[in-house]
């Protein structure tokens, strides 16, 4: 099923069951340059991570679609008791059956989920239809036998009595969801306590997780069209491999969010554990980090402090036996914040980056999306209009810049 079919489909579920609402709530290449050997720490781990199936089964767990949870819903002191969530996933690989993560992180008080489906199909966590989730936490479904389409749009649909607030969201996901109380139906762009899809496959051969901000979460690109650049990756990889899109907006390698509401989320160093480490089947993970520690407030001034952090996370990768890929941080010259002291920087760790000294191998986005005749900034055809984010046609630049080898480890051909 191609994306648009996908999408075209959850279009008409929903169409046909508005008006039943309250029983579904009830029911439900410019690429790196000369590739490098990868560093030495890499050589000496195991690959792989998570081959564990359920018993009487074949195939492995590998996921299909993350969405990171980024900051708790503002004015959602009370959560939403009695509301169903109807979250709006586009998966990245296919499989004969699902399970899900549902994430409290930012909730104060338990929260409680008494309906949950995947397709329509009844989710359990331990054997019971109803779950409680403790303040800051987060759990796992039991197994759900559903077939999972790749490359095509999922429903997974919780509600709530009570509890959990506030909402653990992640905001500005690009794609269509839907809240309900029994009687209405509103549309929105945020997802709510879903954090994982995980599918039960055969056939793919792991998964690739993206640590990035805003440019990673695909900040401009069109909403309900997956034109983020992970999604043009998982296309160029024919859906072989489960693409776990962690990109936070404003997220930062080395300072937690200073925002009052959270935006932005812990620094990439923080939550790289619970955003990669955790990810079932994960492989390989790209850093797409560090523009947002060079020009946002509080701005980073040593470059060698955003590159020790990039090695850090590259070096902890590698004791979990991951690859790392990481890219170069893009112009922004036009944006409210850029100065000539500030691109200084973002040149400088970009220089290490390219030397070899920072991951295993890279990506250079700055070279593909800068313009040639004023290299600090973004070439005016993939610019979203304010200088820092890029439109459809710039994320499209992205994925189809990074080479499959590049992130698999395999050669291009077995890669695809």
């Amino acid at each position: 099923m191609s994306r648009r079919q996908g999408h075209a489909l959850l279009i008409a579920l929903v169409a046909g069951t508005a008006a039943l609402a309250a029983v579904l709530a009830l029911g439900t290449s410019l690429v790196s340059s000369t590739r490098r050997a990868p560093l030495a720490e890499a050589q000496a781990q195991p690959a792989a991570r998570h081959p564990a199936a359920p018993a009487h089964s074949s195939g492995s767990w590998v996921v299909t679609w993350t969405g990171a949870p980024a900051a708790p819903e503002p004015d959602t002191a009370d959560g939403y008791p009695g509301r169903t969530f109807r979250n709006t996933v586009h998966t990245s690989i296919g499989g004969d059956a699902a399970r899900i993560t549902l994430s409290n992180l930012f909730g104060t008080t338990p929260l409680v989920i008494d309906q949950a489906t995947v397709a329509t199909r009844p989710v359990t966590f331990a054997g019971r239809g109803i779950v409680t989730v403790a303040a800051g936490g987060q759990v796992v479904s039991d197994p759900v036998t559903v077939p999972v389409a790749p490359d095509a749009d999922l429903l997974v649909t919780l509600r709530t009595p009570y509890g959990g607030q506030p909402v653990t969201q992640h905001p500005n996901a690009h794609q269509t969801s839907y809240l309900a109380d029994g009687r209405r139906t509103w549309a929105t762009t945020a997802w709510r306590y879903l954090t994982a899809v995980d599918v039960r496959t055969d056939t793919a051969s792991g998964a690739i997780v993206v640590l990035g901000d805003s440019l990673t979460a695909g900040a401009n690109s069109s909403t309900d069209t997956n034109s983020r650049w992970p999604d043009v990756l998982s296309d160029r990889l024919r859906h072989r491999y489960g693409i776990a899109n962690q990109g936070i907006a404003g997220n930062r390698v080395l300072r937690d969010s200073t925002s009052r509401t959270g935006a932005g989320g812990m620094s990439g160093l923080h939550r790289f554990d619970r955003d990669v480490l955790s990810v079932a089947g994960a492989r390989t993970v790209i850093v797409a980090l560090g523009i947002n520690d060079v020009q946002q407030a509080p701005q980073e001034t040593d470059p060698q402090r955003i590159v020790t952090a990039l090695r850090t996370l590259t070096e902890r990768a590698h004791a979990r036996g991951l690859r790392v890929v990481g890219a170069t941080l893009t112009p922004f010259r036009g944006y409210p914040t850029w100065t000539p002291a500030r691109n200084d920087v973002r040149l400088a760790v970009n220089a290490q980056i390219r030397a070899g000294r920072v991951f295993d191998d890279f990506v250079d986005f700055d070279r593909a999306v800068r313009d040639p005749y004023a290299p600090d900034r973004i070439l005016p055809a993939y610019d979203a209009g304010d200088r820092l984010h890029f439109n459809d046609t710039g994320y499209r630049v992205l994925g189809r810049l990074v080479d499959p080898a590049t992130v698999t480890g395999a050669s291009t051909a077995d890669a695809l």
